[in-house]
C-alpha cells in the first residue's frame, strides 16, 4: 500500500493501463507536454511518446469524434474533457456518436472509450467549468457515468472504465484533487468493478445517498451528528449508471429515511432519480419523505457565491435533521 492523492492516483492508473494495453491512447488539451492542467497526465509523454499521449487543439467535438474513429479502428481511447463544462461543445458527437457506436452499427464495433472530465465546485473557478452535470449525461443511452470520491476507487474505477468495451463518462471531484489521500495497492491489477455501490459508513437513523465529492461531505455530516446521538449510514453511488439498485434499496430499507446529496442544480437533477427510484423499491419502508440537498437552479455562481451554492456540511446535516422530525 502506498498513501496517494486522488490525482496521483488517476496518474499512476494511466500509466499502469497503458503500460498494460499498447492500444491505449491518451489525448486532449494539454494533455502532454504540459500534463493536464491539474498534471494528471504528468509523465506520460516522456514515457510512451507523442503517438500515445497527443495534445489537441481546444475543440471539443473534434477531441470527442477522434475518439469514435479511434474505437472504430481498435484503439482504447482516453480523451480528457478539460472541465465537464466544456462537454456541450462534444454533446453531438458523445451523445449521437459515441453513445450509439455499437447500436448503430449492429454490433460490428465496440466503443471502448474512457471520457475523463473534472468537474464540481469549492475551487473558485471561472464561468463554465464546475457544473455538475451528470444527471444530463445520465439520460444517455449507451453512455456509463462514474463518479469516484476517493483516490483508491478512482483508481479501481478508472482501470474497470478503460478496461469496458462499451464508453464511459468518468467524471472526477476538482476539490478532491489534492484533498483526498487513500491508501493505494501496488498491484497493477487493481481494479474495482462497474455498477457497485459501497456503503463508506455504518447506521441506523438516517442514510445519506451521495457521489463524488458530496459523499466526503456526507461524512463530516455523520460525524457531526454523530456527537448527538444520531446513528448516520452514508451510501457511495461510485457509479450512476449502472445504478446499484439492489445496495440502494437494501440500506433505505434498514433506515427508513433517506437524504440524497448532489452539486447538480435539483431540478431533474440526478437525486431525483435517486429518489424515484427509493420510492419505487422501498416505498413501504420509508417513515418519512427523502430529502434532496443540490445545488439550486441557478447557473453556477462566480467565487465570491461558490460557498452558497454547493452544499456544505451544514447544510446536510439540517437536510437530516428535517428527515428525522416526521414522525413515522
Amino acid at each position: 500500500m502506498t498513501m496517494r492523492t486522488m490525482v496521483e492516483a488517476i496518474n499512476l492508473t494511466l500509466a499502469r493501463e497503458m503500460a498494460r494495453d499498447d492500444r491505449v491512447i491518451v489525448f486532449g488539451e494539454d494533455v502532454g507536454l504540459n500534463g493536464g492542467v491539474f498534471r494528471a497526465t504528468d509523465g506520460l509523454i516522456d514515457r510512451f511518446g507523442r503517438d500515445r499521449v497527443v495534445d489537441t487543439p481546444l475543440a471539443e467535438a473534434l477531441i470527442l469524434g477522434t475518439a469514435v474513429g479511434l474505437a472504430a479502428a481498435g484503439m482504447v481511447p482516453v480523451p480528457e474533457i478539460q472541465f465537464l463544462g466544456f462537454s456541450y461543445q462534444g454533446f453531438h458527437q458523445l451523445a449521437g456518436q459515441i453513445a450509439r457506436l455499437r447500436y448503430r452499427s449492429n454490433g460490428r464495433f465496440d466503443a471502448p472509450i474512457t471520457i475523463r472530465a473534472p468537474f464540481g465546485g469549492g475551487v473558485r473557478t471561472p464561468e463554465l467549468h464546475s457544473e455538475a452535470i451528470e444527471g444530463q449525461l445520465a439520460n444517455i443511452p449507451g453512455l456509463k457515468v462514474v463518479m469516484p470520491s476517493g483516490a483508491r476507487n478512482a483508481a479501481g474505477l478508472l482501470a474497470a472504465a478503460i478496461r469496458d468495451p462499451d464508453p464511459v463518462l468518468f467524471l472526477e471531484p476538482l476539490r478532491g484533487y489534492r484533498s483526498l489521500r487513500d491508501d493505494l495497492p501496488d498491484d497493477t491489477e487493481f481494479v474495482e468493478p462497474l455498477g457497485r455501490a459501497e456503503v463508506v459508513r455504518d447506521g441506523d437513523d438516517v442514510v445519506i445517498v451521495a457521489w463524488s465529492y458530496q459523499v466526503e461531505v456526507a461524512r463530516r455530516a455523520a460525524e457531526e451528528l454523530a456527537e448527538d446521538g444520531i446513528s448516520v449510514a452514508v451510501l457511495d453511488l461510485r457509479s450512476l449508471v449502472p445504478l446499484d439498485i439492489d445496495s440502494l434499496a437494501s440500506i433505505v430499507s434498514r433506515c427508513g429515511r433517506v437524504v440524497v446529496a448532489e452539486e447538480a442544480p435539483q431540478t431533474a437533477g440526478f437525486g431525483g432519480e435517486v429518489v424515484a427510484t427509493i420510492v419505487e423499491h422501498c416505498f413501504y419502508d420509508l417513515e418519512a419523505p427523502p430529502q434532496r440537498v443540490s445545488g439550486y437552479d441557478v447557473p453556477f455562481p462566480m467565487a465570491q457565491l461558490e460557498d452558497r451554492y454547493v452544499p456544505s456540511v451544514g447544510r446536510v446535516v439540517a437536510g437530516c435533521r428535517r428527515v428525522l422530525e416526521v414522525a413515522p
